[in-house]
C-alpha cells in the first residue's frame, strides 16, 4: 500500500472518462492506493484518476468510516439541491459554492465482484457525487454558476501550483 501523489488541475487524465474495471483485472493494488491515499487527514475521498490511473473506482473517509467503490454508478439523488462550499485534492486551497444535492446513493461492486451500494446524506452524499464526476472526467468547478468558475478559473491560475 502506498500513498499517491495528488494529479492537480490541468493533467489531462483528469478531464478523461474513466475505463469500467472488468472482472478480469486486479485492481487490488490499486484499491490499497486509493484506501490508504485517502486516509490522509482532511481528505474525504480519492478517485482513481487523481492518482493517474483512469479506471472506474474511488475510496472515501467520511465520518471515520473509510472504505472503497469499484465501478460505482449514481442511482439516486435525492432532496432539493444545496449551496455548498466544495473543494478538491486536484484543485488545492480553493473552496467554492456549487450545488450538490443532499442525498445520494450509489451502487458497485468490491474486488471480489460483490455487489455494493454507499448512500448518505450531507458531506458522504457530496463525496459520492464528487467522486463519481471524477470518474466522468469532471472536476467540481465544472459545476460552479458562471460567475463563480471565471472567477474561480482566475484564482486558480494566479495560484502557486498552476
Amino acid at each position: 500500500m502506498t500513498e499517491r501523489q495528488i494529479r492537480l488541475f490541468g493533467d489531462p487524465v483528469l478531464k478523461t472518462v474513466s475505463d469500467p474495471i472488468k472482472p478480469t483485472d486486479d485492481v487490488t493494488g490499486l484499491v490499497e492506493d486509493l484506501v490508504e491515499t485517502v486516509k490522509v487527514p482532511g481528505r474525504a475521498g480519492v478517485a482513481a484518476p487523481q492518482i493517474g490511473v483512469n479506471q472506474r473506482a474511488f475510496s472515501y473517509n467520511v465520518d471515520g468510516e473509510i472504505g472503497y467503490i469499484i465501478n460505482p454508478v449514481v442511482v439516486e439523488l435525492s432532496g432539493e439541491p444545496e449551496l455548498m462550499d466544495e473543494g478538491c485534492l486536484s484543485v488545492p486551497g480553493f473552496y467554492f459554492p456549487r450545488l450538490r444535492y443532499p442525498s445520494a446513493r450509489v451502487t458497485g461492486e468490491d474486488l471480489t465482484g460483490n455487489p455494493i451500494e454507499l448512500s448518505g446524506t450531507g458531506v458522504m452524499a457530496q463525496a459520492l457525487q464528487h467522486e463519481t464526476d471524477h470518474l466522468d472526467g469532471k472536476l467540481y468547478i465544472d459545476g460552479l454558476e458562471k460567475d463563480v468558475k471565471r472567477e474561480a478559473m482566475r484564482l486558480i491560475r494566479e495560484s502557486d501550483w498552476f
